[in-house]
C-alpha cells in the first residue's frame, strides 16, 4: 500500500497563499462555469469508477457493492449540487427598490449570498467517497464559489490521491484557476491545525470524531480572525419504542433493527447505538429476538485497526459497566480488525445515573434501556445530548398520547424518523443531516441536500449600487432568471422602480 508524507508547514503555507489566489479568480466566474465545472468531475470520476472502487476496496475492506452504491450517491451530490448552484435560489437574492420621496426617503437595498474564501475539507474514515475527496463538503464549497482544499484521510489515502489527481485533471481541461483544488496528506493532527489556523483559510468541513472535530474548533475559535467549522462529529441516534406499536410487532421490529445495527459493521454516524422502551413482556421480546438476530451475524472486518481498536475499547467499557448485562454477540470467532455485533442492556435509573453509558461505540453495538415507565422515558429524553437522529416507533394514538415525549425528541435532533431506521440519508433539500451540539457545531446547518452550500456563503447587502454594477443575480432585468424576493413577493420577473407600483 503507497504510504504518503505528512504536508510541511511550509508546504501548507504555499497551498493556502495559492488558494486565495484561485478565489480572487473563482468567485467572479457565473453560477454556469461552476455547475459545468462539477458536472465534469462526476463524468470524469465515473469513467474511471471501476479503478476507484477496487482501490477503495484494497484500503478500507468496504464490499464492492457498498462502494459502487457509495460512488454512484457521490456522483449524483457533484450532479444535484451543480443543478442547484446553477437555479440559483440558495442565494436567497433579495430586492427592495428604492423610494426617494418616502420621507426618510428609502435606499435600494438588494442583498445576496457570496462565497466565503478558501475552504478545507477533512476525508472522513468511513465515507471514502461520498464524506472525502469529492464528497458533499467539497461539493458544496465548489458550488458556493469557494476553492477547495482536502486534507486526506489516512485510512484510504491512495483513493483520495487518485480522486484528487481525477479532480485536478478536470480542472485544467475545464480552464479552472489551476489551485482551485488542492489535496494534502497529514496522519497527525498537527497538519490539521495548521491547515484551520491558516490566515487564508476562511471555513472548515470536517465528519470525524467529536475529539476530532472540537479540537479543530477549538483552535479555529482562538484565532485571531475566528472562522467557521462545521464538523459533524458523531451521534447516538436513540430510537424510542411507543407501547402501542410495540405490542403489535416487537418481532418485526426487531428484525428490522438488527440490521440496522450491524448494517456496514456500524459504521456509519446514523447507526442506532440506543434503543429505549418500556419494560415489560413486549420488549422482552424484542430483546430476545434481537438478540437471536445478532447471533447470527458474523463479525467482519472494520475500515481500519484503529477503528477496530477503538470499538473493541468502547464496547468493553460500556459492557463492564455497573448494571449493564449483555444480551448477545455473534457467535462466531472475529478475526483480526472484525467488530463483533453486540447487544447489551440496563434499566432507565442506570442509564440516567451513568454517563458513560450515553457514548457513541462506533460499530454493530446497541444497548437496549429498559424503562420503569413513560415518565422514565421522557426524562431520559429530555436530558438526551444532541443528536443527528431521533426515531419514534409508534402509532398515531402512542404519538398522541405522549407528546411530552415526542417534543423532547424534536429538541434534541436534526431529523425525526418515524416507524424506520437511521441508518440511510437521502440527498434532496427537505434533508437535514445535523443536529445540536455535539451532533454538529452549528446545528442551523446539513451537510446533505443543497441547502449545505450556504455553509460557505455569506450575505452581503449592495446599497444604491448602479444597475449596471451590480452582479447579475441582482441587476433590474434579472438576466439569470433565479427566483428573487422583490419588494417581499417570489418571483422571477425583474424589478420595477418606485414609480411603477
Amino acid at each position: 500500500m503507497t504510504t504518503y508524507k505528512d504536508a510541511t508547514v511550509e508546504e501548507i503555507n504555499t497551498v493556502m497563499e495559492n488558494s486565495w489566489l484561485a478565489f480572487e479568480a473563482c468567485k467572479k466566474f457565473s453560477l454556469k462555469q461552476r455547475a459545468g465545472f462539477m458536472h465534469a468531475i462526476a463524468d470524469a470520476l465515473d469513467t474511471r469508477s471501476e479503478t476507484l472502487v477496487a482501490t477503495a476496496m484494497k484500503e478500507t475492506h468496504l464490499p464492492k457493492d457498498r462502494l459502487e452504491g457509495e460512488l454512484t450517491r457521490t456522483l449524483f451530490q457533484l450532479n444535484s449540487y451543480a443543478n442547484a448552484a446553477r437555479e440559483g435560489s440558495w442565494l436567497e437574492a433579495r430586492i427592495d427598490t428604492a423610494i426617494p420621496d418616502h420621507t426618510p426617503a428609502k435606499p435600494d437595498l438588494r442583498k445576496m449570498l457570496v462565497p466565503l474564501g478558501p475552504v478545507v475539507v477533512f476525508g472522513s474514515s468511513n465515507f471514502p467517497f461520498a464524506y472525502s475527496t469529492a464528497g458533499g463538503d467539497t461539493a458544496c464549497a465548489l458550488a458556493a464559489g469557494c476553492p477547495v482544499v482536502v486534507k486526506a484521510h489516512p485510512a484510504h489515502a491512495e483513493t483520495s490521491e487518485m480522486v484528487a489527481a481525477i479532480i485536478t485533471e478536470t480542472a485544467r481541461k475545464a480552464g479552472m484557476p489551476e489551485k482551485i483544488f488542492q489535496h494534502v496528506h497529514g496522519a497527525g493532527f498537527a497538519v490539521g491545525e495548521a491547515l484551520v489556523m491558516h490566515p487564508r483559510t476562511k471555513a472548515v468541513g470536517f465528519t470525524g470524531s467529536f475529539s476530532g472535530g472540537k479540537a479543530l474548533f477549538d483552535r479555529a475559535a482562538q484565532r485571531r480572525e475566528p472562522i467557521p467549522v462545521f464538523a459533524e462529529m458523531g451521534s447516538v441516534n436513540p430510537v424510542y419504542l411507543l407501547p402501542e406499536k410495540l405490542k403489535e410487532s416487537p418481532e418485526t421490529i426487531a428484525e428490522m433493527y438488527a440490521q440496522s445495527v450491524t448494517l456496514s459493521v456500524g459504521q456509519f454516524c446514523t447507526n442506532p447505538g440506543l434503543i429505549i422502551g418500556m419494560d415489560n413482556e413486549y420488549l422482552q421480546k424484542f430483546i430476545r429476538v434481537l438478540g437471536r438476530e445478532i447471533e447470527q451475524i458474523a463479525p467482519a472486518t472494520m475500515l481500519h485497526p484503529g477503528i477496530a481498536k477503538a470499538y473493541a475499547a468502547n464496547r468493553s467499557l460500556a459492557l463492564q459497566q455497573e448494571e449493564v448485562s449483555t444480551v448477545a454477540a455473534a457467535t462466531q470467532e472475529p478475526l483480526e480488525n472484525q467488530g463483533v455485533p453486540t447487544i447489551a442492556s440496563a434499566t432507565g435509573e442506570a442509564f440516567l445515573k451513568n454517563p458513560v453509558l450515553h457514548k457513541e461505540v462506533f460499530g454493530p453495538f446497541s444497548l437496549v434501556v429498559r424503562c420503569r415507565d413513560m415518565d422514565e422515558m421522557t426524562a431520559i429524553a429530555a436530558g438526551m445530548e444532541g443528536q443527528l437522529t431521533g426515531t419514534l416507533m409508534g402509532t398515531e394514538a402512542d404519538m398522541l398520547k405522549n407528546n411530552k415525549l415526542v417534543e423532547a425528541v424534536k429538541n434534541t435532533c436534526g431529523r425525526i424518523i418515524v416507524n424506520g431506521v437511521p441508518t440511510g440519508v437521502e440527498v434532496c433539500l427537505s434533508m437535514q443531516h445535523g443536529g445540536p451540539f455535539p451532533a454538529t457545531t452549528d446545528p442551523r446547518f446539513t451537510s446533505v441536500g443543497a441547502d449545505g452550500i450556504k455553509r460557505f456563503a455569506r450575505p452581503v447587502c449592495f446599497q444604491n449600487w448602479p444597475n449596471t454594477l451590480l452582479p447579475d443575480e441582482l441587476k433590474d432585468a434579472n438576466p439569470l432568471g433565479i427566483w428573487r424576493t422583490v419588494n417581499d413577493d417570489l418571483t422571477k420577473e425583474g424589478t420595477r422602480i418606485a414609480s411603477d407600483l
